[in-house]
């Protein structure tokens, strides 16, 4: 039988887009239509399987909670979050902590502050007060998101979730990396250690950032797409992939050349890491078990 080269066509198409076949776009459009939509099966969807751009930010919104589970309430529920992000801008702008010249990723972070609670009046705020994991990652997302809007309530429910659920794992995760990069390089890892780059690791932008600033949003959005779906040990694998890729060049070096390396490193290859990255994500840890 003749192949169809139209089916050949579209296939490749969805393999371009983050696809490697076109059932498993049918399964993603399936979930999509159902409602009440089940958080489960597409957070399963997305630790399996790459998301496409034109369907990341719905399931991010969906699983962070900023859209409910019922579909036919999306549109009041967008309404109602661009209400309240009007409400709390306005009242920054009323307090004078935010005017028309302020940066969006600042004026994210007072609203967030004022949301949970941590603002302080103008005249005690402290260089402590600017948290700088949280400015990393809103200009990581305003370069994913055009809208202000969506740009803050996904800002503020990835952090917050982020926090909530893997708050207590993250300062384990540098002896996660350890012991899995014991399993795949056991070599380098004495290396590192023994040079004094292991401790010098730049744990803080890989780890608190979820690599917002260190990596381009291209590779970004298909971390988080992880992360989002449930499983912040995928940073552990990016960060040994990074040092897998980069064993040469880190033989040479010393702990702080290493460290300001690492936390900017080239931009050109990263996608392919990312890749492998995930596939050592799945090699170690398996993937999850619930249909799609």
């Amino acid at each position: 039988m003749a192949e169809d080269p139209q089916r050949n066509f579209r296939s490749a198409y969805y393999e371009k887009v983050g696809f490697r076949g076109v059932e498993e776009k049918k399964s993603l459009e399936i979930l999509l239509k159902d409602n009440p939509l089940d958080l489960e099966k597409l957070s399963t969807f997305s630790q399996r399987f790459p998301l496409p751009s034109m369907y990341r930010l719905h399931v991010w919104k969906v699983l962070l909670g900023i859209l409910p589970p019922h579909c036919d309430s999306h549109c009041l529920v967008t309404r109602y979050r661009a209400e309240q992000y009007e409400d709390v801008r306005d009242a920054l702008t009323a307090m004078r902590f935010a005017g028309g010249a302020t940066p969006t990723t600042d004026l994210h972070l007072r609203m967030f502050q004022l949301e949970n609670r941590q603002l302080r009046r103008r005249r005690e705020l402290t260089a402590e007060d600017v948290d700088e994991d949280f400015l990393a990652i809103s200009r990581s997302m305003e370069e994913i998101v055009d809208d202000p809007v969506d740009c803050y309530w996904l800002v503020k429910c990835f952090v917050s979730q982020f926090h909530n659920k893997f708050g207590d794992s993250i300062p384990h995760l540098p002896k996660s990396l350890e012991h899995f990069l014991s399993q795949e390089d056991p070599r380098l890892l004495a290396q590192l250690r023994a040079s004094g780059c292991l401790a010098a690791l730049p744990y803080s932008v890989w780890f608190k950032r979820c690599f917002a600033g260190c990596l381009p949003e291209t590779s970004l959005q298909r971390i988080w797409d992880k992360v989002i779906s449930g499983s912040c040990k995928i940073l552990v694998f990016v960060a040994m992939e990074i040092l897998l890729s980069y064993k040469i060049k880190l033989m040479g070096m010393k702990p702080e050349g290493a460290a300001d390396f690492l936390s900017n490193i080239p931009q050109d290859n990263t996608d392919a890491m990312v890749t492998k990255a995930i596939d050592l994500w799945h090699k170690h840890c398996g993937t999850p078990m619930h249909s799609v």
